[in-house]
């Protein structure tokens, strides 16, 4: 086979990484084995999510995630290794999959840059196990891809994860890599085409006496001491004249919430799950963990006096406090259990383009021994998202809701080899679906809980979203 000059220079100037894949080879006729090789390499700056928009295909899962106030995004297109199960016992075979492939992983390449090596990329449903059949994500999903393209403070590093066996053409790789390498610094200056403007039709999925009804029915509950609080979502479904555009979704939601986590990840059968959450599960750093109680909520205000007015009564909100609290209480007795020690900030406001929340930092050391995902078990649903005590409110979810929540307020992120992690929570959601879209929102209902107040919280979130997908 005839080598462009080209290609021939790039052999020349990775002949490093093509004799290692030989030895990786060579290792794997001895051994009689295979291995993966995850290739980190700094590239210029691209746009990653203009590389997810330019590679990914509908048979193909994916993963997109970026916060754009710690100037960093990561785009995981195609698995190489996966596993996707349903059941109790997720979490558990979730960490062992991550620590069996780890086992079999060689990096190359300048790991110690942020992003680079090897990274799984996880997503969970709310519910260990669906109730309706044909929701199209299974309750956990980790994978590891083929290719990651990541950006933190505009620096751009491309990771490919290999696998080498005895019969692969090592220089075949190489090219393949080489010609990627390629696409994507040509996607420096690309715009995607975007569509022409499309027609909504907007169906509530539980009108709004329905909702009023289901919180009234839990506020009794909660006087008689059965919960101190429950987390009740509403869904609005939505139908476009031409498919729902996956960038423009994406990349209106970074425009309109540049102080929450964006998010997409893909089925490999057609349906993405999107958002924008202002709420971080955890994230650990060289063993330091940070996690937020983000609960208690109030609209932004039209002027600056009115919005400090609104700030100021949820300060000083006893119903929005007391909230708050229950959710700072379970994340620390959570982690305690644990045996880390939880150390607790001062509450403060978190402001979003259209919402305030309450907010409480909390970190923690974690030692070598504890897997991210152990913690994630432990915390998930906390009552953020599902209530206080957690199993009543989650059996009473499922009979208040008529929808399954799926994704919808459940953990999605990713973990690195050394344990480093980053998961958020997946509210202010919606699962894409061609022409179809179904958004998803909820409200912590406590004691002094308004029905109408409750029920207009809900809509702010999913007109919030609608405007991004529209």
């Amino acid at each position: 086979m005839t080598v462009s000059p080209c290609r021939s220079k790039f052999f020349v100037e990775h002949k490093d990484l093509y004799h290692f894949l030989l030895s990786v080879q060579e290792n794997c006729l001895t051994n009689d084995c295979q291995q993966i090789v995850s290739v980190s390499l700094d590239i210029d700056w691209v746009d990653p999510l203009v590389v997810l928009e330019k590679f990914s295909q509908a048979n193909e899962i994916n993963f997109y995630f970026e916060n754009k106030g710690k100037g960093e995004a990561i785009a995981a297109i195609d698995a190489i290794a996966k596993l996707q199960i349903d059941g109790q016992d997720r979490f558990i075979q979730a960490e062992h999959f991550i620590k069996s492939c780890l086992k079999n992983i060689i990096n190359f390449g300048n790991t110690n840059q942020p992003f680079a090596g090897t990274h799984f990329f996880c997503y969970f449903s709310f519910f260990h196990q669906k109730v309706q059949i044909n929701y199209p994500f299974p309750s956990a999903t980790i994978f590891l891809p083929r290719w990651q393209i990541a950006v933190k403070n505009q620096r751009c590093v491309l990771v490919n994860n290999i696998i080498i066996s005895t019969r692969v053409n090592i220089k075949k790789i190489v090219q393949k890599l080489h010609t990627q390498l390629q696409i994507i610094e040509s996607l420096q200056d690309y715009s995607p085409k975007l569509d022409f403007p499309a027609q909504f039709s907007k169906k509530p999925v539980t009108n709004s006496v329905h909702f009023k009804n289901s919180v009234v029915s839990a506020l009794e509950k909660i006087q008689s001491n059965h919960l101190s609080k429950i987390v009740l979502a509403d869904v609005l479904d939505v139908k476009s004249s031409n498919y729902f555009n996956l960038f423009k979704s994406l990349d209106n939601l970074r425009q309109i919430h540049p102080n929450c986590y964006i998010f997409s990840t893909s089925n490999g059968k057609g349906q993405n799950f999107i958002g924008a959450s202002p709420e971080r599960l955890i994230s650990i750093h060289s063993q330091q963990l940070i996690t937020d109680a983000l609960a208690g909520s109030a609209p932004r205000g039209q002027t600056p006096a009115e919005d400090a007015a609104n700030a100021n009564r949820l300060l000083n909100s006893a119903k929005e406090r007391h909230e708050h609290s229950l959710v700072i209480d379970f994340i620390t007795q959570r982690l305690t259990q644990l045996g880390l020690l939880p150390q607790v900030s001062a509450p403060r406001l978190r402001q979003l383009s259209n919402i305030q929340h309450l907010w409480t930092p909390i970190s923690a050391i974690v030692p070598a021994n504890v897997h991210p995902l152990k913690i994630i078990s432990q915390l998930h649903p906390t009552p953020a998202v599902a209530g206080a005590a957690r199993d009543i409110a989650c059996a009473e979810i499922r009979r208040y809701e008529n929808f399954e929540r799926g994704l919808y307020a459940a953990p999605l992120g990713w973990i690195d080899a050394e344990g480093n992690c980053e998961f958020i929570v997946g509210i202010r959601s919606a699962l894409i679906d061609g022409d179809r879209a179904r958004l998803y929102a909820g409200a912590g209902i406590v004691a002094g809980s308004d029905p109408d107040k409750e029920f207009a919280e809900v809509q702010l979130k999913l007109q919030a979203l609608l405007k991004a997908l529209v």
